[in-house]
């Protein structure tokens, strides 16, 4: 009668226990989202995509040059130049490279986009991630993603209409020793029509200070539409072109590269960004239709 009554309640037991189902893997590390470690949801990039789509081929009708250059797989560091009020040329750039070539691109900026209430996450959702180096090294080496960066840091957005497509300082070639360490190409990327998309006309430092912002401009566009124009872009042509992968003939992994080479490096790309610029421009027959 006892071994009758044991077997009873097993039974009662295993009938409440859910059987596993044969499409969920065995691991207990199951992720429940498309989120990835860096905030990444690609269902999220598809409807950005979506979205975004009209204005790249309608509004911008953006022409690429060169984009065969950029590798099909394993890391590369995307270096552009960096301009409009609000940077027109990130998600132009990131959207041409999903569709063209079907590889995510990770965008790097600063923290201070991260801090936002709902922009920092829906930055995130859509590839954004702080620029930091630790950040950057684990995505091109230990992960062979594609990573875009602008050098030129605030200074290229924050500039004056008067100096269009005059590229500011790289900093302090930081992105050229990530590339280096991580033994990976930078592939530079010259962008024309982002100066033109939201120039400024004037900054308001003291506005700035109190909102806690790098810097507050007043654009062209909130001339011309208002309160509209805080969001709405002139309908400038782009022109992309990308040039020729810089590759680096040191060893990678070392913790330290010497600084007047890295420097030396930086200043030849932001040379050659400026170039490539400048003969653009020339080919150019006017800011609405290229």
């Amino acid at each position: 009668m006892a071994a009758s009554r044991k077997s009873t309640e097993q039974a009662t037991i295993a009938s409440l226990v859910p059987l596993a189902r044969r499409d969920e893997p065995e691991s207990s590390d199951i992720r429940l989202s498309d989120v990835d470690e860096w905030g990444r949801s690609e269902h999220m990039r598809s409807i950005a995509r979506a979205a975004f789509s009209p204005f790249y081929r309608y509004w911008f009708r953006v022409e690429w040059e060169g984009l065969e250059k950029i590798p099909s797989q394993g890391g590369a560091l995307l270096v552009a130049n960096h301009a409009g009020a609000i940077p027109s040329d990130a998600p132009v750039i990131i959207h041409g490279i999903e569709e063209e070539l079907g590889r995510p691109v990770y965008g790097l900026a600063d923290y201070f986009f991260r801090r936002i209430p709902f922009v920092g996450t829906m930055w995130s959702r859509v590839g954004g991630v702080t620029a930091h180096p630790d950040n950057a090294l684990r995505l091109l080496r230990d992960q062979g993603q594609l990573v875009l960066v602008f050098p030129e840091g605030t200074k290229g957005p924050s500039k004056s209409y008067a100096d269009r497509y005059r590229l500011r300082r790289f900093g302090r070639g930081g992105f050229v020793e990530i590339a280096m360490r991580a033994g990976i190409p930078i592939v530079p990327i010259a962008v024309v029509g982002a100066e033109e998309s939201m120039p400024i006309i004037t900054r308001l430092p003291r506005v700035a200070k109190v909102l806690g912002v790098p810097y507050f401009p007043v654009t062209a566009n909130l001339l011309a539409f208002g309160p509209l124009g805080a969001v709405l872009y002139f309908p400038v042509k782009f022109k992309l072109r990308v040039l020729d992968p810089v590759r680096f003939d040191v060893p990678s992994g070392q913790e330290r590269y010497s600084k007047s080479r890295v420097m030396e490096e930086a200043e030849s790309i932001r040379t050659t960004l400026q170039e490539a610029l400048y003969d653009m421009l020339r080919e150019r027959r006017s800011i609405w239709f290229g």
